[in-house]
């Protein structure tokens, strides 16, 4: 249980820290309406999360035999895609996120429907699944069931109720140019410390 479920709490963390567009919003939302919006908004881009990683663990389960004879080119591979994530992420630092649509829009928004609008903003980014997939596939298919599931969502969660949490006060901080290049370096380390051990 221990294994997997650290496997998926690093893997979570990677995929959520840097703070970029998605970010930016739940913290704007939690300073202009409230904690329970944004904390609402927070859960629905864990749920993105956490689907993503269970989806690439089934997938990565139903392919486990016929990866089999090319494992190790696979984890080659998915340490490379890891790599080339961790490299979008920091350069998604210098780009500023663009929410103020989302923003306006959810200014008025109830909790139900901030859960659902982030839920659904999020699953649109594409580089979620990859990653998931690449760390998954790069285990040979195996990424341990749903405890790694868990610890996805579990880091991925804790890390939105964070910024749902903070969101007048450290919410902008963590939001400034700055703290979006801190967030997107420590996530790119994360994310380069999984590929490195995928083929060690």
């Amino acid at each position: 249980m221990s294994g997997p479920f650290l496997a998926g709490v690093v893997a979570g963390y990677g995929v959520a820290i840097p703070v970029g567009a998605i970010g930016v919003l739940i913290a704007g939302l939690s300073a202009r309406t409230s904690l329970t919006v944004g904390a609402a908004a927070g859960l629905g881009a864990a749920t993105a999360d956490g689907i993503y990683a269970a989806a690439a663990v089934l997938g990565g389960a139903a392919l486990a035999s016929a990866v089999a004879p090319v494992a190790t080119p696979l984890r080659w591979l998915s340490a490379a895609t890891l790599l080339v994530l961790a490299g979008w992420t920091v350069r998604a630092a210098l780009t500023p996120p663009r929410p103020a649509a989302e923003m306006s829009r959810l200014d008025r928004a109830g909790p139900g429907t901030a859960y659902l609008a982030v839920l659904g903003l999020t699953v649109l980014n594409p580089a979620t699944v990859v990653y998931f997939t690449a760390l998954v596939l790069g285990r040979g298919g195996s990424g341990g069931g749903a405890w790694f599931v868990a610890g996805a969502f579990v880091a991925s969660a804790s890390w939105q109720l964070l910024i749902a949490g903070t969101g007048a006060a450290a919410g902008r901080f963590l939001t400034t140019p700055r703290a979006r290049r801190v967030t997107a370096l420590v996530s790119g380390a994360l994310i380069a410390v999984l590929a490195v051990g995928l083929v060690l």
